[in-house]
C-alpha cells in the first residue's frame, strides 16, 4: 500500500506542474533535463526526475515532473514489483530524441527487468513504453550508446550470474532485445562497461571495469573485494566481433577502465579511457593496438583524503575538450575542464572543488555545449545480499557555466536530491538533456 501512495505522490505532482509540460507556441526550444534516480530507502519506485534546465525561465533547475517506474513490471521470480530497488545507473537517448532510456545495475538481485524505455517525444511528460533483459545472458546493466537506425547497444559488466563473461547487448527501434554479443565471448575478464561505436568507420569499443560478483557479500563472514580489469576491445561493429584487445596500465595492478570515448573529428579515431584505481587517463590508438597514459590525476591528491579517481567524462563536438569527474571515494570531489587538442598531453583549464563528502560521477554538456551538469552520486550497495562498494556523494545536481574556457559554478541552479524529491530523500545517478 506505501508504494500506492509514493505513486500517487509522483501523479499528483505530475498535474500540478502540468502548465510546465509543454512550451507555449509562441516560445523557442525547450532544454529538458532528465536524471536517474533511486530512493534512499528502497520503499517507492525508481525514477526519472523531469527537470527544467530552460536559462531564465521561473522553473529553472526545479523538478516539473515525474516518470516513475509502474507498479506493474514483470519479474522472474516475485521478489518485488519490478520498479523498486533496481540501483538506477546510466541512461540513454535514442539517436531520434525521442527515447529515455535508464538501467538497472543491480535488478539482477530481485531478479527483475534491467533496461527501461520511455517515450519523450512530448519531452517534459514522458509516457512508460516497455521494461526487458531479464538477467539471462546479461547482467549489471551499464552504458547506452544509441545506433542511427533506432535503439541502442548496451553494455553489461556480468553474465547471468553477475561474473565474467558479460555481454553487449542490442536494441532495436521498438527496444526490443536483438543481439547479445559476442556469440562466443572472451574468458580473459570480460566485463564491458564503457562504450563507444562509430558506425562510419565499422568501429565499436568497449572497455572493461570490474567483476560486478566479487563486490557482493555473497558468503556470510566473506566481504567482497575488487577484481579490476584493464582492457580496450576493438570491435568489427557489422559482424559484432572482437577483433583485438588492447592492455591498458599496469597487468599486475589493472587500472579498472571505466570509460572509453571516441574523439571526434580525429582521422586516427582514437579514443580516451581511465584508469580508476591508477589515477589516469590514457589515450587509446585502436588502429596501433595500444594505450599510453595522457593525463595523471594524482597530482590532484588531497592531503589525508583518498587518491583521485577519475570517473565518467565527456568530450565535447569538435574534439578539442574534455571535461571529468575526480571521485575521492565518496570522500571529497573535483571535475576537471581539459584542453585535447594536443591528443598526447592534455592541459588543465579549470579545475572545480566539490568539496567534503562530495563523490561526483556522471557528466554530460548541455546541448550547446555552454554548460556542464554534474551528478553527485556513484554507488551505494545496501540492497541484499549487499556490498563493499559505499561511495556515496552529497545528492546534489552541479550545473557551470563555460566562461573563457573556465568552469563557473551556476549559482542560480539548486537542485538537491535530499531535499527536492516529493518522496523523500533519493540518489540521482545517471543525467541526460533533450533540447526540443
Amino acid at each position: 500500500m506505501k508504494t500506492i501512495s509514493y505513486l500517487k505522490s509522483f501523479a499528483a505532482l505530475a498535474v500540478s506542474t502540468a502548465a510546465f509540460l509543454s512550451p507555449s507556441p509562441a516560445s523557442a526550444t525547450q532544454d529538458t533535463l532528465y536524471v536517474w534516480a533511486g530512493d534512499v530507502a528502497h520503499k517507492s519506485p525508481d525514477f526519472f526526475a523531469v527537470v527544467d534546465f530552460d536559462k531564465g525561465s521561473k522553473k529553472y533547475g526545479k523538478i516539473v515532473n515525474y516518470a516513475p517506474l509502474p507498479n506493474w513490471l514483470p519479474t522472474a521470480i516475485p521478489l518485488s514489483t519490478g520498479a523498486i530497488g533496481n540501483e538506477p545507473h546510466h541512461v540513454g537517448v535514442s539517436s531520434d530524441g525521442k527515447t529515455l532510456a535508464g538501467g538497472g545495475l543491480l535488478s539482477i538481485l530481485r531478479v527483475q527487468n534491467q533496461n527501461f524505455f520511455w517515450d519523450i517525444t512530448s519531452p517534459r511528460a514522458p509516457i512508460f513504453k516497455k521494461a526487458n533483459t531479464l538477467p539471462v545472458l546479461a547482467s549489471i546493466a551499464d552504458e547506452f550508446v544509441p545506433k542511427t537506425a533506432g535503439g541502442f547497444f548496451t553494455t553489461f559488466m556480468g553474465g547471468a550470474g553477475g561474473t565474467a563473461p558479460g555481454r553487449v547487448v542490442e536494441y532495436d527501434a521498438n527496444n526490443d532485445v536483438v543481439g547479445i554479443w559476442p556469440v562466443l565471448p572472451p574468458l580473459d575478464g570480460f566485463n564491458p562497461h564503457g562504450i563507444a561505436i562509430d558506425e562510419q568507420h565499422n568501429l565499436l569499443l568497449t572497455s572493461d571495469f570490474i567483476c560486478p560478483l566479487h563486490t557482493l557479500n555473497v558468503v556470510p563472514g566473506l566481504p567482497g573485494f575488487i577484481t579490476p580489469r584493464g582492457s580496450v576491445r576493438v570491435w568489427n561493429l557489422n559482424d559484432r566481433t572482437i577483433t583485438k584487445t588492447i592492455p591498458v596500465g599496469n597487468p599486475n595492478s589493472p587500472p579498472g577502465t571505466i570509460n572509453i570515448e571516441l574523439i571526434p573529428n580525429d582521422p586516427q579515431l582514437r579514443a580516451y579511457v581511465t584508469g580508476v584505481f591508477d589515477g589516469k587517463l590514457y589515450l587509446v590508438e585502436p588502429n596501433q593496438g595500444t594505450a599510453t597514459p595522457a593525463v595523471d590525476f594524482n597530482q590532484f591528491a588531497l592531503p589525508g583524503a583518498a587518491d583521485p579517481w577519475p570517473h565518467l567524462f565527456k568530450i565535447n563536438k569538435t574534439g578539442t575538450r574534455l571535461v571529468i569527474t575526480l571521485n575521492y571515494k565518496g570522500l571529497n570531489g573535483k571535475v576537471v575542464y581539459l584542453n585535447i587538442e594536443d591528443r598526447a598531453h592534455p592541459s588543465i583549464l579549470s579545475v572545480v572543488e566539490l568539496g567534503q563528502n562530495s563523490g561526483p560521477h556522471y557528466v554530460v554538456f548541455s546541448p550547446n555545449e555552454d554548460r556542464v551538469v554534474v551528478a553527485d552520486y556513484f554507488l551505494v550497495q545496501d540492497l541484499f545480499p549487499s556490498g563493499i562498494v559505499k561511495v556515496d556523494g552529497d545528492h546534489k545536481i552541479h550545473t557551470f557555466n563555460i566562461v573563457n574556457d573556465a568552469l563557473v559554478k551556476d549559482s542560480s541552479f539548486d537542485l538537491d536530491f535530499n531535499r527536492d524529491v516529493a518522496t523523500g530523500p533519493a540518489r540521482p545517478h545517471g543525467i541526460a538533456i533533450v533540447s526540443r
